[in-house]
């Protein structure tokens, strides 16, 4: 049961000038299932991507970092679920390598301009013949409007897709950004088990591209968790067609800024759907540390918090049970941590002041706030002046039988 998400309606997914999909059934992991998606892009545009941190890295992922350097321009994008292709060794390179060159024959590309992405079962082959079979279909398919089906088309383990699109006025331009994700289980930082495929027709060089996409991810991508175990397979891409008439050549360009900051949002609601479509997710949880005196501590008692199965538990019963939390911020690795200077609020309600129970705290206050779908949380350190945010969903029964019952 997903919370809060919202899945706007079709005629306010904006296509983007310059993207193409196509959607087929490949039989990859089950019958009947829209499971393979392919974007082509128009000549002029420029992709950056930011890939997992995993040392199993799945093949098709060191095949994309390896595309991206070369320096062609990439022009296609093939995306399979039901199998990741990762554990796979030198054979699941070849498969890879296969994808990229029978859809590169079929669009007119050298197979370095494909990008393939794999996303479902690890340490299993990818049955190719069933992928390159149903190319031509989905080549065949091929066309503007093809957003929300893709996002459908991408998901496994997820109960909804996951779409953000928006026209913003920059400058005297009207710029589009429509993408989608998938990712339910498996999600930590670095990245999570998450595919993100975000478009814009604005111009943007490859280089200052892929800076944007560093950044942009580092703060969507990289702040969620869900379980705190690292994917094989994430991968978020950006994609500039350069089909509108707004063109961003360096981070001093006068509207440089204002589409930084659009195309950050609409990664971080694609981001947050994710934890919101997080598997037997019942609770929507934002983590914000205060106070600290730099960026990685603020985010190790975030993590700390958000990865504690305890406090998880705790928030799927709605159990006050606060003094859980005050453990994990005290476990988060802050050697040197005053607790005498440590606060902490539950929505409205403080919690701890001074490092232990505020005199004015009612439990009842605090099972009040818990019982809701949407939590804030935050805790002030008390140590500097940074802050950063988290976010993260509680615990259910769903989520062990999910994970359980994944391969059957």
């Amino acid at each position: 049961m997903a919370v809060n998400l919202i899945i706007p309606p079709e005629s306010e997914i904006h296509p983007v000038n310059g993207v193409e999909i196509g959607i087929a059934e490949a039989g990859i992991r089950k019958a009947n299932h829209k499971d393979l998606t392919v974007f082509r892009l128009a000549e002029g545009s420029t992709v950056a991507g930011v890939f997992t941190r995993n040392r199993f890295r799945a093949a098709p992922v060191q095949l994309c970092e390896s595309h991206l350097a070369s320096g062609q321009a990439i022009r296609a994008l093939v995306i399979n679920t039901g199998n990741a292709n990762a554990g796979t060794g030198a054979d699941g390179m070849q498969v890879a390598r296969q994808t990229c060159e029978t859809a590169a024959t079929l669009l007119n590309l050298q197979p370095e301009q494909v990008l393939p992405f794999s996303t479902g079962v690890i340490l299993e082959p990818l049955p190719v013949d069933r992928l390159l079979a149903a190319l031509p279909a989905a080549i065949d398919k091929l066309k503007a409007a093809n957003w929300l089906q893709a996002a459908h088309s991408i998901m496994t383990t997820d109960t909804q897709p996951k779409v953000s699109s928006q026209r913003v006025q920059i400058g005297n331009e009207t710029v589009t950004i429509t993408g989608i994700s998938k990712g339910a289980g498996m999600i930590r930082p670095n990245m999570a088990t998450m595919l993100g495929f975000m478009a814009t027709d604005a111009a943007i060089p490859a280089g200052l591209l892929a800076d944007m996409a560093r950044c942009i991810a580092d703060r969507s991508f990289n702040r969620i968790t869900v379980d705190g175990d690292t994917s094989t397979n994430d991968s978020f891409i950006i994609m500039a067609t350069g089909r509108s008439g707004l063109s961003v050549d360096s981070a001093s360009s006068p509207h440089y800024q204002a589409l930084y900051q659009a195309l950050e949002a609409a990664a971080l609601e694609l981001a947050q759907k994710i934890v919101r479509d997080a598997e037997g997710a019942t609770k929507f949880m934002t983590i914000q540390v205060d106070e600290a005196a730099n960026a990685e501590e603020a985010l190790q008692v975030a993590y700390a918090v958000a990865h504690s199965p305890l406090v998880k538990t705790a928030f799927y019963a709605s159990d006050p049970n606060l003094g859980r939390i005050l453990a994990a911020i005290g476990y988060a690795g802050i050697a040197d941590l005053d607790v005498s200077r440590v606060s902490l609020w539950l929505g409205d309600v403080l919690v701890a002041s001074q490092g232990q129970r505020h005199p004015g705290y009612r439990e009842e206050d605090g099972q009040r706030v818990m019982k809701e779908a949407e939590i804030p949380m935050r805790i002030a350190l008390g140590r500097g002046q940074v802050s950063e945010t988290v976010y993260t969903c509680d615990f259910s029964h769903d989520y062990v039988s999910i994970n359980a019952d994944y391969r059957s």
